[in-house]
């Protein structure tokens, strides 16, 4: 009888779920649409500000993961605890916990990746640097491409610790979201 998930540790689960990439696929942009849907049903007796497709799988034509990742922005008001249960009664199951974020993964089943796989960001509304460095790459594909080749150069070097693959690519993420913040000066307040 094989683990459940909860019960196994980070290794086995980075082994189970290595990093890879796969071409840009159009697909991504339906997996959102659809999950925007649920969420919006789901979400819609909380304050809710704003759902965003946000992550490589949200940049034109650069390679990513196979994960659609969503940002919910809630006003700041809001009891994240209260908005988690409803996620996790929507079939997401909460990954980790701080004091004004929680996310959340659906599709990581015990036999490895399910066909739809999505990561779900829970934040305070403005909390949302992902979307200025999404926008910019989407604006500026020479960028895109500069950053598609550090995830193809890092991705066999960190295919199974996610944790180091993610903090490789911290400083070339922070530089541009940096820029793309002054470009964008306050669209996404």
């Amino acid at each position: 009888m094989s683990k459940e998930l909860s019960q196994m540790s980070l290794e086995e689960l980075w082994d189970l779920f290595p990093i890879f990439l796969v071409a840009h696929n159009d697909k991504w942009s339906v997996y959102y649409d659809e999950i925007e849907t649920l969420l919006k049903n789901a979400l819609s007796e909380c304050p809710v500000e704003r759902i965003s497709h946000i992550g490589s799988t949200a940049i034109a034509g650069i390679w990513a993961k196979d994960i659609v990742d969503v940002l919910i922005e809630v006003s700041g008001e809001s009891e994240l605890a209260h908005i988690a249960k409803v996620i996790e009664r929507n079939g997401f199951v909460r990954m980790s916990t701080g004091v004004s974020r929680i996310s959340f993964n659906r599709g990581y089943e015990k036999g490895g990746f399910a066909e739809k796989v999505y990561h779900l960001h829970l934040r305070y509304a403005g909390d949302n640097d992902e979307l200025y460095f999404r926008d910019y790459l989407n604006e500026y594909p020479q960028t895109a491409k500069e950053y598609e080749m550090i995830k193809l150069l890092l991705w066999k070097r960190f295919e199974h610790n996610r944790d180091a693959y993610t903090d490789a690519k911290t400083e070339f993420v922070r530089k541009w979201t940096d820029e793309a913040k002054k470009v964008y000066a306050g669209r996404y307040g």
